[in-house]
């Protein structure tokens, strides 16, 4: 029975500005994504009947299509069925790490390593860009964890342009494990109080992507310079949920005050993270806050940036 395990990145958005909208109801984005190797464990293995079988160790992931692992499964089959006729179906077992509902693309990087796998165990080939173009099809995130690193999105997320890839700063993640927000609800409430200023011609659009591509957080990452990229980060949805939820702003603030790099949400949260230019000064924190927020709810990471996103189990 042939298997492949492969370790599924998280990712944080270091950058996050709202620009316009698109016609097909999507927003149109500039951000600033990074991998960091807080990190399921996605294993695909060979069966002798044609289903699709998920398990996952987490109770709140679905096992059945709504699960984008799943997803990612059924496209691979739909896309290649002489392959899936001849090969069997493929039962996917995840083992979960990164948070659920914590705006760090969980769902997003677990799809992606279904695709690789599948890649690999079918033996089809498909190189890094016929992969993103499928993970195209099952989200905006899944393209950017496919290749995973350090990368420049835009459009609804999907249009990427990487970029060095960073691996000497650290990141302390926090999230209450019972607080979710929805995303969906963010990005409408977005376009409800701030939806006026957005950018509707092409030539503005255009204008608003490259002044992001020459702008101080991309030379901050080329230079490798943590404390610019720490000045640097920025996150449009703060301003519609932190208002909306107080404890997520309580942490950012708590978390600010530790001395990182910089502090920010992450995507459209709950989850908050502080930037370290070191893995001592990253547990530093993390004791810290524990210190001063002694609430058992609260869940705390401390994980290094990487230059990857799906990368095989050693």
């Amino acid at each position: 029975m042939r298997l492949y395990s492969l370790l599924a990145s998280a990712k944080i958005n270091l950058y996050l500005e709202i620009i316009g909208d698109r016609p097909d109801g999507y927003h149109e984005l500039v951000m600033v994504m990074q991998s960091v190797d807080l990190s399921d464990r996605v294993t695909v293995r060979s069966l002798g009947v044609k289903e699709i079988r998920v398990c996952c160790d987490h109770p709140q992931v679905p096992a059945d299509e709504t699960n984008l692992a799943y997803r990612a499964a059924a496209l691979m089959s739909a896309q290649f069925p002489k392959v899936f006729a001849k090969q069997g179906g493929v039962e996917i077992t995840i083992e979960k790490q990164i948070p659920v509902g914590a705006g760090l693309a969980g769902g997003s990087t677990n799809a992606a390593a279904v695709l690789v796998g599948l890649d690999m165990l079918w033996n089809l080939g498909l190189t890094q860009l016929e992969l993103q173009e499928l993970g195209a099809k099952l989200g905006s995130d899944v393209p950017f964890c496919v290749v995973g690193g350090t990368a420049i999105a835009t459009g609804r997320g999907e249009e990427l342009d990487f970029l060095y890839g960073l691996d000497n700063l650290y990141v302390l993640l926090a999230k209450y494990r019972s607080l979710s927000v929805s995303t969906p609800w963010a990005y409408q409430t977005y376009r409800q109080q701030f939806g006026e200023s957005y950018i509707s011609d092409s030539a503005g659009l255009d204008e608003r992507r490259r002044r992001v591509h020459s702008g101080s957080m991309v030379a901050a990452i080329a230079h490798q310079v943590g404390v610019e990229i720490g000045q640097g980060l920025h996150n449009d949805l703060e301003k519609v949920v932190l208002s909306e939820y107080p404890k997520v702003a309580q942490l950012k603030e708590t978390m600010k005050a530790l001395g990182g790099l910089g502090s920010m949400m992450s995507g459209s949260g709950p989850t908050v993270f502080s930037l370290a230019s070191s893995r001592l000064q990253a547990e530093q924190m993390k004791t810290q806050i524990r210190q001063q927020l002694s609430d058992p709810d609260l869940e705390l990471w401390v994980a290094q940036f990487i230059p990857t996103g799906i990368r095989l189990d050693s």
